[in-house]
């Protein structure tokens, strides 16, 4: 393409993430964490090319029938035949793979009369199998009673899930100089967002894609946070979206969201698949709140975390130089409580931290009100951070949605700052309250360097696998991550 072209909000109410659970070779994916007496989504008909992604439709709950001595089995089985990878060669069975224009021995683009000429480097050991996978879990929970356990069966029963591994493959599907690909930011922003954007554009043009960015355009935009193609909610339906990818001639479409925009994209892999055009939709999954299922950690949040840092320092400088000082920070985080419980464990200083995950009372002998005064009276001080979607039950609810259409949360930290202030002055000892709220401070800034590190492998990652396959909707996620 002549410049990068972006596709505004691709978005969907849908919450939902994927999981890769074949035992190898063909590859599948679970909609949901898998627990004790757990059920499963799962899905009335064989997959078609078009229809083999959409795991929003799941409505029907099957359960497990563990008594059946081949459950284990079927079980896997099922994952593999109702979740598998789209491929080209679905749509496009006859195909011709050619030899991949990328190796690592040579860091200069490849050869300038690359149009029909594609040298294989056969003795370059760095392409990945498509049979290569990663083991997901790697602990053996003996009862379904241990600490973290994750079981499917009462028995704790030992079931192996795997995972794609990412990075270039040997053989690919599409022409460089015939890819025209587009890149598409949506939803919030969140640190390394830049990031992934120019090592998408530095790792085409490495395999050869003529039709991009110039590098000079993308080389620095990741010294600053935000996104350079910016980032919204809402939008034109997904027949326009497509409509527009085919006048437009883009054959290959790189999507950087949440999950709104990832259904988005699964709902555009179907449409072109009903279209029957060579698309290719690759997704990278962007939040800050590390709440993808199984996932041990998704870009921008260790960013998040450390700037979290800024605030809960000045809550217990203020707290810490107040008489019976309190001081009250509340992080973002959604229905997840990783930022707020990270950020509280490596800084140190705070004495409560309150997560959406574990269930709390202000009230009451065992409450966080009667706890912040035993904190007053032995320590003198006391910090409290507390996640955004922490205590909701407490809370008034209106039933009021976003763009996207989440649930708006009720302010849980002005809320627990009126209560604390009510609670001390009715039993009539002196608390200095002061509420922090740095909001939308720890995601619009610039990747740190582990984040920046792995928006790198993202990058990488998402190119490597746009050309030996296609159509892939938002469980690339998981290919993606564990390269």
């Amino acid at each position: 393409m002549a410049s990068m072209i972006t596709f505004s909000h691709l978005t969907c109410s849908a919450r939902s993430y994927a999981q890769f659970t074949p035992p190898p070779p063909p590859s599948s994916r679970t909609l949901n964490k898998v627990r004790v007496f757990a059920q499963f989504k799962a899905t009335t008909q064989t997959p078609t090319p078009s229809s083999s992604t959409a795991i929003n439709n799941n409505k029907n709950n099957n359960k497990i029938d563990f008594s059946d001595p081949d459950w284990k089995t079927k079980f896997q089985q099922d994952f593999q035949a109702r979740f598998r990878l789209p491929h080209l060669t679905d749509i496009f069975p006859d195909a011709p793979p050619i030899p991949s224009t990328f190796c690592l021995k040579m860091r200069t683009p490849v050869d300038r009369d690359i149009p029909g000429h594609y040298s294989s480097d056969e003795d370059w050991h760095g392409y990945i199998n498509n049979n290569d996978r990663v083991l997901l879990k790697t602990i053996y929970y003996s009862s379904p009673t241990s600490a973290g356990a994750e079981c499917i069966d009462p028995n704790c029963t030992w079931v192996e899930q795997w995972v794609h591994r990412a990075g270039p493959r040997e053989k690919i599907y599409y022409k460089p100089e015939e890819v025209k690909a587009a890149i598409v930011t949506c939803g919030g922003l969140c640190p390394g967002l830049n990031d992934v954007i120019r090592q998408i554009v530095i790792t085409l043009e490495i395999y050869g894609v003529k039709k991009i960015l110039s590098r000079k355009v993308v080389q620095n935009i990741h010294l600053s946070g935000g996104s350079l193609l910016g980032v919204s909610r809402g939008g034109p339906g997904v027949s326009n979206i497509v409509d527009s990818l085919e006048e437009r001639g883009i054959n290959m479409l790189f999507v950087l969201g949440g999950n709104g925009t990832h259904a988005g994209a699964n709902a555009i892999h179907n449409e072109c698949c009903k279209r029957r055009l060579k698309v290719s939709v690759i997704g990278v999954p962007k939040t800050i709140d590390n709440d993808i299922l199984l996932m041990d950690k998704t870009f921008g949040f260790d960013t998040a975390v450390e700037e979290a840092q800024r605030a809960i320092n000045s809550a217990y400088i203020e707290a810490h130089s107040a008489y019976h000082g309190i001081g009250v920070v509340k992080l973002m985080g959604r229905s997840s409580g990783f930022i707020a419980m990270q950020a509280s464990l490596s800084s140190g200083q705070v004495d409560i931290c309150l997560i959406p995950e574990v269930p709390f009372n202000l009230h009451g002998p065992h409450g966080v009100l009667s706890h912040l005064k035993y904190l007053l009276e032995t320590k003198g001080s006391a910090v409290v951070c507390v996640a955004e979607g922490a205590g909701q039950n407490l809370l008034q609810k209106t039933n009021a949605t976003d763009a996207s259409g989440n649930v708006v949360f009720g302010d849980i930290g002005v809320y627990i700052q009126q209560e604390t202030k009510k609670h001390f002055k009715e039993i009539g000892v002196h608390a200095d309250v002061k509420y922090i709220d740095p909001t939308y401070m720890i995601r619009a800034c610039r990747a740190n360097a582990s984040d920046g590190i792995l928006c790198t492998v993202l990058g990488q990652n998402a190119v490597s696998l746009s050309l030996p396959l296609s159509l892939i909707d938002y469980a690339l996620v998981y290919v993606i991550y564990l390269s």
